[in-house]
């Protein structure tokens, strides 16, 4: 039965071999951006979900702090900022009382040029001298409180003693918070390194910590305890295809609006299979570039049986980021032996610079190397840094089903053509 993945702006065709019962196969086609990406972003302020508009919220003499995700993420703030910007004018609230804060959680924090690239031409001339990139490690930091689990709270002082906090971000499926977007952008993005290691490393291998999940989620539900605690008024979320043009903005109140943004991300993205996967073929497709091409392994993780096989193909051709992945995935520690290091603030010397999600990836790749048999479909990586991972290595999509096969003649079989952008759903 011939079969295909996407595979660097290709196909990659294959045959799924007798005795493979194809349990699902169904791609997602690419979804068309709006025609006119700003009349978009101005309906949806107009329409605010939960909340009053933007300019009902502002008033006279506010200090607003203006956060938004950083070049890591494809969101239009360019494009979002100018029209914030104008509607907070509007109610009385001129530029000199607004800051811009690149909120960007533990990744690295980029130059000035680059914070110009993220908010644009005109929203970088309106906050000059105030625009900033939020520093995790900063002793300036402000402690507010705890969520109701505990959580320590640390965010930027500039949010801190904002009177009125607004958003910009972007909703798309992520792995353990169910989706990314909503509150966010304040839980990691604008809190201290040890409030965003005590949230995340605590909550990251919760059972209910997955995605397509909210209600339940604890890593989910901490985030927004952590962003009722620091007052985030308002959010923008964009939901964004892999050309990077916008298919829809959702604003308002940051969990109702972020509940409905998510709710549309599920629509376009869901894959439903009927039972758990003996084998899970996917391809990295469309987010292939360095640890974006994880993804589509780690949703694999979620509907394939345990001792089961995952096939994960992926070109690697720009795997510099992940090289310091893979060597702590040579060490002999085990997924749980590693994270009790993580929960003590026992960080390897040479993952300190990366952020507190890169690092968590160590864990989850331990755990899937221990709970299937993953074989490594790529050109980037040579078959000794692939076995370093304690993954089995194949040059072609065939090659890796000719090993699974000689050990599961008899599979149910689960093959996701453009498995980065996917959310698998066992019903």
């Amino acid at each position: 039965m011939r079969q295909y993945v996407n595979y660097d702006a290709g196909r990659r065709d294959f045959t799924v071999p007798n005795g493979w019962n194809l349990i699902s196969s169904q791609d997602k086609p690419p979804v068309p951006g709006v025609s006119d990406p700003v009349k978009e972003i101005r309906r949806a302020l107009d329409l605010p979900i939960g909340s009053p508009k933007i300019e009902e919220l502002a008033s006279p003499g506010m200090e607003v702090a203006l956060l938004f995700d950083d070049l890591q993420r494809p969101t239009p703030v360019h494009l979002a900022l100018p029209e914030i910007l104008d509607r907070l004018n509007r109610a009385g609230i001129p530029d000199d009382r607004i800051t811009g804060i690149c909120a960007l959680g533990t990744h690295p924090i980029p130059s000035m040029d680059q914070l110009k690239k993220k908010a644009g031409d005109i929203a970088f001339s309106r906050l000059q001298g105030r625009l900033f990139a939020h520093d995790p490690h900063a002793s300036d930091n402000v402690i507010i409180g705890k969520t109701h689990r505990g959580t320590l709270v640390e965010i930027n002082r500039h949010v801190a003693f904002a009177d009125l906090i607004v958003g910009v971000g972007e909703c798309m499926p992520h792995p353990v918070a169910g989706y990314g977007g909503g509150c966010k952008i304040m839980m990691p993005g604008v809190c201290s390194y040890r409030s965003v290691a005590e949230h995340h490393f605590s909550w990251m291998r919760h059972r209910q910590s997955r995605v397509n999940l909210l209600d339940g989620n604890a890593f989910y539900e901490e985030i927004v305890d952590a962003g009722r605690l620091s007052r985030l008024a308002f959010k923008l979320d964009f939901i964004i295809n892999e050309k990077k043009e916008i298919l829809r903005a959702f604003a308002g109140d940051p969990v109702e609006e972020h509940r409905e943004a998510s709710s549309y991300a599920r629509s376009l993205y869901r894959v439903p299979l009927p039972k758990l996967a003996d084998v899970t073929i996917t391809s990295a497709y469309p987010l292939e570039v360095g640890v974006q091409a994880t993804k589509a392994l780690t949703m694999a993780g979620f509907c394939t049986r345990s001792g089961g096989a995952i096939l994960w193909i992926a070109p690697q051709k720009q795997a510099g980021s992940i090289l310091p992945l893979i060597k702590e995935m040579g060490s002999d520690e085990n997924a749980g032996d590693f994270h009790r290091r993580l929960i003590v603030g026992e960080i390897p010397e040479h993952l300190r610079s990366f952020g507190i999600s890169y690092i968590m990836q160590v864990v989850y790749f331990k755990e899937l190397a221990e709970k299937f048999t993953v074989v490594h479909v790529t050109e980037g990586l040579s078959p000794e840094q692939v076995k370093m991972m304690k993954f089995s290595y194949a040059s072609n999509i065939q090659d890796g089903i000719d090993q699974v096969y000689q050990k599961m003649p008899q599979a149910d079989v689960a093959i996701f053509p453009s498995g980065g952008n996917i959310i698998p759903e066992v019903r």
